[in-house]
């Protein structure tokens, strides 16, 4: 067993590069082909700094594991997207979960997003992928993008088109955390 060593994985200024989608609700960011085994074991977190144009927001970030475009070793999961570790935060509970807030509009706001523990090896030749969205319906409830009191008791007019936007600079450092474990 390796050292645990704690880093920020996917900052502005890092090797990953936003890969397109087919979703243009989706962002995606990914490594580079991994030129060796890369083990990570621990917590993982999301810490986001974004704004959006509506008063709440729904906040999906995804931990994948991609696959090589070319597997021969079995051929089916060629290009393969395995999600390793996700969550769902829900905007108003930024600050607590016992207390609900409205998110003032276009205001830049932290975003702590706790992605669980994991222990998994991503593979040589494999990536690291970040999924990013703010829906995931049917899975999730939607969210309607307006503050309201109980999310349960949303009627249809609540709901509103919201732009939301992810920070990527020095000073507003969106990244994943999470622990890798050195090689001895």
């Amino acid at each position: 067993m390796g050292d645990t060593n704690r880093r920020a994985l996917l900052r502005c200024s890092a090797s990953p590069v936003i890969k397109k989608t087919r979703r243009p609700d989706v962002l995606s960011w990914e490594t580079e082909i991994l030129q060796e085994d890369v083990t990570v074991t621990g917590e993982v977190w999301a810490k986001l700094f974004a704004a959006t144009t509506g008063s709440d927001a729904d906040w999906v970030v995804k931990l994948i594991d991609e696959y090589p475009a070319f597997y021969p070793k079995e051929p089916a999961m060629s290009g393969y997207q395995l999600m390793v570790t996700n969550d769902v935060f829900r905007g108003r509970f930024r600050n607590s979960f016992e207390k609900s807030e409205t998110i003032q509009p276009n205001k830049t706001e932290t975003y702590t997003i706790d992605l669980h523990t994991i222990n998994h090896v991503f593979r040589k030749g494999h990536k690291l992928m970040v999924q990013l969205q703010s829906t995931w319906f049917p899975i999730i409830d939607r969210n309607p993008q307006k503050f309201v009191p109980n999310i349960f008791d949303t009627k249809e007019t609540d709901y509103q088109k919201a732009t939301h936007t992810i920070f990527r600079s020095a000073t507003y450092p969106s990244h994943l955390e999470l622990s890798v474990v050195k090689k001895r």
